[in-house]
């Protein structure tokens, strides 16, 4: 059963309904069976010629076999078995989901990825007159140029830029789509997935490269403090009287808490003059 028949609207069946009332309320009348017998070939007549389009759809009218014209949205006329109607377009935008399994890449890595491509009808005729069936023509040239496009792209690219994949795509199949009168508006990449075992070893490999620039980084510091303290041991060097105050300061600071204990070599205690220093301390602390 056609789409033109499937949506036969209600005002062709009232019309049909009515003829046949009119026609039967006249036959009681006048007692005569031929006004039943009109209203009833003027009510098939009227089921059948009168059509009704919606407001986001086109049809094509076809006279003996050739086409005359779109119509739509709204109410016309046809005259029935003389005219046809071709498939009803739906020139909304519209979905399609698209997969590509087991696809390789530029760097020969497995991946199943899936996308949605948003696409309109922007020309009824070309789209009616062009090609056969535009839903399968755009489901099979999104697959196929998915594929094309998979095999072009390293995985990291198609995994940091998905945008630009689907940009991509968008333009392939617009190019291919255009002379049908069907553009397509943006390709979207959902999702992009590599076989598990491929995934562990490149996570491993994720993990040991950030435990390495963790080292790295480790080192880098390493080499700052040590600079820094060759820095300071040249600073101290030519200023004794520094070092010793800096030896006080962290002593200071190693005994300010009630209950510390602080253990300082005798060679350290000689060389310093800390002896005075740590004698003080220690009576300052035993003060309650």
């Amino acid at each position: 059963m056609s789409k033109s028949w499937m949506q036969i609207n209600g005002i062709a069946i009232t019309a049909f309904l009515l003829s046949i009332l009119l026609g039967a309320l006249l036959s009681t009348t006048i007692h005569h069976p031929a006004p039943m017998i009109t209203g009833s070939v003027v009510g098939m007549y009227l089921l059948f010629a009168i059509k009704v389009v919606r407001q986001w759809e086109k049809v094509a009218l076809l006279r003996l076999g050739k086409y005359v014209g779109l119509r739509g949205p709204g109410l016309f006329h046809m005259v029935p078995v003389v005219e046809t109607l071709s498939p009803f377009v739906d020139q909304r935008v519209r979905v399609a989901s698209v997969t590509a399994e087991s696809t390789l890449t530029r760097d020969t890595v497995p991946v199943n990825v899936d996308a949605i491509v948003f696409w309109l009808v922007w020309n009824a005729e070309k789209a009616i007159l062009e090609v056969e069936n535009f839903l399968d023509a755009i489901n099979m040239s999104a697959q196929t140029a998915l594929r094309e496009s998979i095999g072009r792209h390293e995985l990291a690219q198609m995994v940091t830029e998905r945008e630009t994949l689907g940009h991509e795509l968008q333009r392939i199949l617009d190019e291919k789509t255009n002379p049908w009168g069907i553009t397509v508006q943006s390709v979207e990449v959902r999702d992009v997935r590599i076989p598990q075992g491929l995934e562990d070893a490149m996570s491993r490999q994720a993990q040991a490269e950030r435990e390495r620039q963790a080292r790295i980084i480790l080192g880098q510091a390493e080499t700052e403090i040590s600079d820094k303290f060759v820095q300071a041991a040249a600073a101290y060097r030519e200023n004794p009287t520094a070092l010793h105050l800096r030896a006080m300061n962290m002593l200071y600071e190693a005994i300010k808490e009630r209950g510390s204990m602080v253990i300082v070599p005798s060679s350290a205690v000689e060389t310093m003059g800390l002896g005075g220093t740590l004698a003080t301390a220690s009576l300052g602390g035993a003060k309650p």
